[in-house]
């Protein structure tokens, strides 16, 4: 919830579970969450590019043509044909603000600005500083806990490999993974079939290339898992309610695990 102390909870999920060289792997969106780095799109007003964008590029554009070349599910495409024009209009009229208009033609993943697992109209902007919240983290469980651990934020935003090459649609603080804004480089990954897995923003207290990054963010994602649905689309099912009627009270009776303890073995 906005307002949380996420330092101090934490340490409170972490105690007596954890040994030195843990990585403790955090998503994103529940500390923009706490520490209010959200925004309630009820509250933003489109301008006639975000409409445009709404009504042609993503219903027709994106619903007839880039679909296919993404080979989108057809549930997906049936929910971008229909995409919502007001509500949609202010998420990409959030998105030209924060991110810029590049990344508001991409149908989703838009720099991790995402509004799935958040009531209403609010959704989550990525962390600016990531690394040095991840520090931050990691100083409190050494201090808290006397346990000296790595911290890696991860957010569900996926990253696209081509061999040795790794190419995200989203802000990215580690090391040998590219962040590209433009909507083809998810054409190009999804129709390609490129290996995609969860996007580590930010790694602290310990040295990780980016292939073992890569792989310790899905694999801690798949624990996880996507509390009350991958999608708005999906939250407001699970809830039977529209795309901006899921309460926090609602979400409050969803078990939601936003922290994943990672050991390696060796």
């Amino acid at each position: 919830m906005p307002g949380t102390n996420y330092l101090e909870e934490i340490a409170k999920a972490l105690k007596n579970k954890i040994k030195d060289g843990d990585i403790i792997t955090v998503s994103e969106k529940a500390i923009s969450t706490a520490i209010g780095n959200i925004v309630d799109e009820s509250k933003i007003k489109p301008r006639k590019t975000a409409y445009l964008i709404a009504k042609y590029w993503m219903r027709i554009v994106w619903g007839y043509f880039l679909c296919f070349l993404a080979r989108m599910k057809r549930e997906n495409i049936a929910r971008i044909r229909n995409y919502p024009l007001f509500e949609g209009a202010r998420h990409k009229q959030t998105v030209i603000r924060y991110a810029g208009i590049l990344q508001a033609l991409n149908v989703w993943s838009e720099n991790g600005i995402d509004g799935s697992n958040l009531p209403y109209a609010y959704v989550a902007l990525p962390l600016r500083k990531a690394e040095k919240v991840a520090e931050k983290i990691r100083k409190y469980i050494e201090k808290k806990l006397g346990k000296k651990v790595a911290v890696m934020i991860v957010d569900t935003d996926k990253t696209y490999s081509f061999r040795n090459f790794h190419f995200t649609l989203r802000s990215c603080m580690v090391r040998g993974i590219f962040h590209v804004k433009c909507f083809l480089a998810y054409v190009f990954g999804r129709f390609l079939r490129l290996r995609r897995r969860a996007t580590p923003v930010a790694v602290v207290g310990l040295k990780l290339d980016a292939e073992n990054a890569l792989r310790i963010a899905e694999f801690s994602n798949r624990l996880r898992g996507f509390g009350t649905g991958r999608t708005v689309w999906d939250m407001a099912q699970t809830f039977s309610t529209s795309l901006t009627g899921v309460s926090w009270e609602m979400l409050n009776r969803m078990k939601h695990k936003p922290i994943v303890i990672v050991r390696l073995v060796r």
